[in-house]
């Protein structure tokens, strides 16, 4: 039977994950990249979210993203400073609710380590401007056996035909 203090301390224990979820805004100060902006040139250039994403290391909601279900030919973009840096080429249906790769363009990806949620993981973000693309994971197809899973709105997409 499920008492109050599951529930108590379930909220608790959401809550906590929620506001120490890992934002770093140090990790991003750290590194010094080709395209810097002061943080009111990013809010004016990004809408909300992708702000929120690409600045703040968030996530968007899984299956929220029209480029999860984009099967056209072409060029996936960093949303922040253009940079080319995934091609459908590479993309996959992971079935996870974010458009996956299974690798970025050369060059266009780095990464850090991410300890937040109480795990580790491979952070990923665009090489240019430091934007936070999403998170790499060892669970992808062959050849590289690498699932990047990317918050579609941290980019855009170039159809191949308009390229």
């Amino acid at each position: 039977m499920t008492s109050r203090r599951f529930f108590l301390l379930s909220g608790v224990a959401l809550a906590a994950a929620v506001a120490f979820r890992g934002f770093r805004p140090e990790a991003i100060a750290a590194e010094t990249f080709e395209v810097t902006k002061t943080d009111a040139e990013w809010k004016a250039l990004l809408t909300d979210d992708q702000y929120r994403i690409l600045r703040h290391e968030d996530t968007e909601r899984p299956f929220t993203s029209a480029l999860n279900t984009e099967k056209r030919k072409g060029i996936f973009h960093c949303a922040g400073c253009d940079l080319p840096v995934y091609s459908s080429d590479a993309k996959y249906d992971s079935g996870t609710g974010w458009p996956s790769f299974w690798e970025s363009l050369p060059k266009a990806v780095a990464t850090r380590e991410d300890a937040s949620l109480f795990m580790t993981r491979t952070e990923c973000h665009c090489s240019r401007c430091g934007g936070h693309l999403g998170h790499i994971f060892d669970d992808g197809p062959q050849p590289t056996g690498m699932r990047h899973c990317i918050n579609g709105m941290a980019m855009t997409f170039t159809p191949a035909s308009a390229a």
